[in-house]
C-alpha cells in the first residue's frame, strides 16, 4: 500500500503559477505510475495529467493546453504538477493518485487504487 499527501495549493491571481506536490510514503514508489485529477464545485472529478513509473511517458488533458507539466522525483518519493498561466476555470480541489497498471487507461478513476486527500487551488480574476 501507499499513502499520498498533496500540498502546494493556494490562492493566486489569473496568469499566475503554482507547483503542487504529492508525497508518497510507500516503499515501492518507483513502481507506480502517478496522476493528477481535479474536481471543481458542482462538477465531476476529471483527469489532468499522468506520468509513467519510469518517467518515460506523460499524458495531459486537452484543457491543459501546454500550461501544466507533470514530473517525478523517485528519490524523494514525490510527484509534481507545475501549473502556469492559471485561469479562474482551473479553480478546483486537486488530487493525486497511484496505480501499478501497465498500459493502463490513465484517465479512468477506476484504474487507481490509492488517492490523496486533495489540495485547494483558487484562481481569482
Amino acid at each position: 500500500q501507499v499513502q499520498l499527501v498533496e500540498s502546494g495549493g493556494g490562492l493566486v491571481q489569473a496568469g499566475g503559477s503554482l507547483r503542487l506536490s504529492c508525497a508518497a510514503s510507500g516503499r515501492t514508489f518507483s513502481s507506480y505510475s502517478m496522476s493528477w485529477f481535479r474536481q471543481a464545485p458542482g462538477k465531476e472529478r476529471e483527469f489532468v495529467a499522468t506520468i509513467t513509473w519510469n518517467g518515460g511517458s506523460t499524458y495531459y488533458a486537452d484543457f491543459v493546453k501546454g500550461r501544466f507539466t507533470i514530473s517525478r522525483d523517485n528519490a524523494k518519493n514525490t510527484v509534481y504538477l507545475q501549473m502556469n498561466n492559471l485561469q479562474p476555470e482551473d479553480t478546483a480541489v486537486y488530487y493525486c493518485a497511484a496505480t501499478l497498471g501497465y498500459r493502463f487507461k490513465y484517465s479512468y478513476e477506476s484504474e487507481y487504487a490509492y488517492w490523496g486527500q486533495g489540495t485547494q487551488v483558487t484562481v481569482s480574476s
